[in-house]
C-alpha cells in the first residue's frame, strides 16, 4: 500500500509537533518538514478540524499537538485523510469498467487496504518520533601515546 502526499504530509506534522512542546508557525513546521508552506498549511487545517491540532491565535501564535493527536493512531489518521474511496480504478472517462458487475478485485483491495490500517492501529502518533535534545552532548576521549 502507498499512503497520498497529503496523507505523508499530515504525519509528518503531527510526528513533529508531538516531539515539540512549544507552539510552531506553519512556516516553521513547513522549513522544519521540508515541504511547501501552502502544503503544510493545507494539512494543519485538515489536522485542526479533525481536532489532532490546536492553533492558537495572535503573534506569538502558532501549532500544537493536542491530547488526542498524541493519542490517534496512525491508522485512524490515514483512514479520515484518505481521499481515495476506491483502490482500484473502477471508472474511467468512458463509464464504468465492464467488469464492474462481475469483479470481485475491488472488494480484495479493500479488504488489503483495511488490514493495511488495521496494522497501523497498534501505532499511535506519540510512539513515532524520538524527541531531539538540543544541548551538550557528552563525548569522551581517548588518547594513545607511541612509547
Amino acid at each position: 500500500m502507498r499512503i497520498n502526499a497529503f496523507s505523508d504530509v499530515s504525519l509528518r506534522v503531527l510526528m513533529l509537533l508531538s516531539t515539540k512542546p512549544e507552539l510552531l508557525t506553519t512556516r516553521e513546521l513547513a522549513e522544519l518538514v521540508d515541504t511547501p508552506y501552502n502544503h503544510v498549511s493545507k494539512a494543519v487545517l485538515k489536522l485542526r478540524q479533525m481536532g489532532m491540532v490546536v492553533s492558537v491565535r495572535g503573534r506569538s501564535g502558532g501549532v500544537r499537538i493536542s491530547e488526542q493527536g498524541l493519542q490517534a493512531t496512525v491508522g485512524g489518521v490515514l483512514r479520515v485523510l484518505d481521499s481515495h474511496p476506491d483502490v482500484a480504478a473502477c471508472q474511467t472517462e468512458m463509464g464504468d469498467c465492464p467488469l464492474l458487475h462481475a469483479c470481485r478485485l475491488r472488494g480484495a483491495l479493500s479488504r488489503a487496504r483495511e488490514a493495511f490500517y488495521a496494522s497501523l492501529d497498534t501505532v499511535t502518533i506519540s510512539s513515532l518520533a524520538i524527541p531531539v535534545h538540543a544541548g551538550p552532548v557528552p563525548v569522551t576521549l581517548h588518547t594513545h601515546r607511541d612509547a
